[in-house]
């Protein structure tokens, strides 16, 4: 059997039964089926359909209850807040990731920057570019004019897309 303390079980682990969840949140079970029912808190299922809740979980229904009791706001109010505090999260979650894609995106960029190292068993390790041109000869030749198709180099002259060798 998982130990509940165990560090590897998690927080987000449904094992407590809502009368226990009630009792570490301090709360009635039915106050838990309220918030269950308006979606204040979501508490995983079991087989049998029955709620269980997290260690999370019970965590924020104690942030209900201080949001209720010592703020005063209302469940309407106390939802929204929790929803916003998740797509905080998330967001911030998000922006952590995209951190660590920038930043990779510019420790490869700045290698690129850097002189190539040497290749193993190179002397120098330079660098070697091979670049293919290819030249068309676009000027007009002495007998090409409007409406005439071969040149003074005949059918098939110096043109690029006459060439098909």
């Amino acid at each position: 059997m998982n130990d509940v303390n165990d560090p590897s079980f998690g927080a987000d682990a449904p094992v407590y039964v809502i009368s226990v969840a009630a009792e570490l949140a301090g709360m009635h079970p039915q106050t838990l089926r309220q918030y269950d029912r308006l979606g204040i808190v979501s508490p995983g299922r079991a087989s049998g359909r029955g709620r269980r809740y997290s260690m999370r979980d019970v965590q924020m229904l104690r942030q209900v209850a201080r949001l209720s009791q010592e703020e005063g706001i209302n469940l309407a109010g106390i939802k929204r807040i929790l929803e916003l505090e998740r797509e905080v999260e998330e967001l911030r979650e998000h922006v952590f990731h995209l951190a660590n894609e920038l930043e990779a995106a510019r420790r490869a960029v700045s290698r690129r920057g850097r002189p190539p190292r040497p290749e193993p068993g190179t002397s120098r390790g330079e660098l070697v570019r091979r670049t293919r041109v290819t030249i068309f000869n676009t000027a007009e030749q002495p007998g090409d004019g409007p409406g005439r198709g071969e040149g003074a180099d005949g059918p098939g002259g110096n043109r690029p897309e006459d060439d098909r060798g």
